[in-house]
């Protein structure tokens, strides 16, 4: 997944105050149950330390209705000044915690981006469209989603039922369509190219649904899914039409994965362009040769969770110890940071990406692997693990 939003972070004064909210509303008393999570979460982080100034701008923040139905989670990354970050996640955390400290919690802000979709809704029928910017698993704002209307200019869109004579206008209301597709294509092609949404969904009338499907460019047309039961009308059914559209982003996230996980896989049968384990992470993260960093799905809770690392001021300078860093130059600046933040702090620095492995899916030492842009002689090898004569690279496979 992308993680260029969450860039901002790096460089920002510390310390940081990270937020980890059951965001659910349900129920007559939902916004005093809301408020109560909160309160306990402030009492923990004013034990701690945080400024009240910045807990007012996240209770501020947090009174505020994400404006998602269901159960749901909310984190939130304020540094010395202020919210930085501010994110829905699908599933509402167990308990709802804050962690207040020099780094950000990096890993629960990571999971809401891989929720994160970006898309365009295009409504179409036979006269024009609604494009409709939207992401799922991002605060709703207050004004609502970013919407643009696209008129097609022909307004000749109505057959009749009789034959004979009325044939011609039948011929021009189906030209009619024609071009006033033609017109909702070309808006949508130029915002696609200004605007790089993940997924653009298309639904409304089904004759028009088609017709701009095959008047859009390739570009556009690579990122088409088709989501039934939308419109431009009144009367649709808003439930059933709101699940299409979480299955067809859960559909793209699935993919999303399963594409950096089979790069990985083909990589380590090569045995080259993927390394495992955390020394040789740290490794090439250092060299900035990583594409995507990959994670197993428990990072969170265990594994890499106990670890620290150590790291100097800037992102790519990260060691398993103090001695390690000052081998590679940093003699100033170094500290002791949880392993997790150090290395999704690297992936930032880079560009990298990120993509949380479930069990099974991938052959990870140490629960860390690595997909890279380029690599060298002096590059980790990589084969299967279960291959490796180097029985010290076998010690924890997840």
């Amino acid at each position: 997944m992308d993680l260029h939003w969450l860039k901002p972070l790096l460089g920002r004064p510390s310390p940081f105050t990270t937020v980890y909210l059951d965001a659910t509303r349900t129920g007559a008393n939902a916004d005093a149950e809301a408020a109560d999570r909160w309160r306990a979460v402030r009492r923990a982080l004013e034990r701690d330390g945080a400024s009240a100034g910045v807990l007012d701008d996240i209770a501020e923040l947090v009174s505020v209705p994400t404006g998602v139905r269901g159960p749901h989670g909310r984190v939130v990354v304020a540094d010395a000044e202020g919210v930085v970050v501010d994110r829905v996640l699908s599933e509402p955390p167990a308990q709802s915690y804050a962690v207040f400290g020099p780094a950000p919690a990096l890993l629960p802000a990571v999971r809401a981006a891989d929720e994160t979709v970006t898309y365009l809704l295009v409504a179409v029928d036979r006269n024009g469209a609604d494009l409709t910017w939207a992401a799922g698993g991002t605060v709703r704002t207050e004004g609502g989603p970013e919407t643009e209307t696209v008129d097609g200019g022909h307004d000749d869109v109505h057959k009749t039922r009789e034959g004979g004579l009325d044939r011609r206008s039948q011929t021009r209301a189906e030209d009619s369509w024609g071009r006033n597709a033609e017109a909702v294509a070309a808006v949508l092609d130029k915002r696609v190219a200004e605007r790089t949404p993940d997924l653009v969904l298309i639904t409304g009338d089904v004759r028009a649904v088609s017709l701009v499907r095959d008047a859009v460019g390739q570009p556009t047309r690579e990122l088409l899914v088709d989501v039934p039961g939308g419109g431009r009308g009144e009367g649709l059914k808003k439930g059933s039409f709101e699940a299409h559209v979480a299955e067809a982003l859960a559909g793209f996230r699935t993919r999303r994965s399963d594409a950096v996980l089979d790069r990985f896989r083909e990589a380590q049968g090569r045995g080259g362009g993927a390394v495992t384990a955390l020394d040789d992470v740290i490794d090439v993260l250092r060299r900035g040769q990583v594409a995507e960093l990959v994670l197993h799905v428990d990072s969170l809770t265990s594994g890499l969770a106990d670890r620290t690392l150590w790291v100097g001021p800037e992102p790519l300078q990260v060691a398993t110890s103090q001695s390690d860093l000052a081998s590679i130059g940093v003699t100033g600046g170094a500290e002791e940071m949880d392993a997790n933040v150090a290395l999704v702090r690297a992936a930032l620095g880079q560009d990298a990406g990120l993509t949380f492995a479930e069990d099974g899916t991938v052959d990870l030492v140490d629960g860390i692997g690595a997909v890279l842009r380029w690599s060298d002689d002096s590059t980790p090898s990589e084969a299967v693990p279960t291959q490796s004569a180097d029985q010290a690279r076998l010690r924890t496979v997840v």
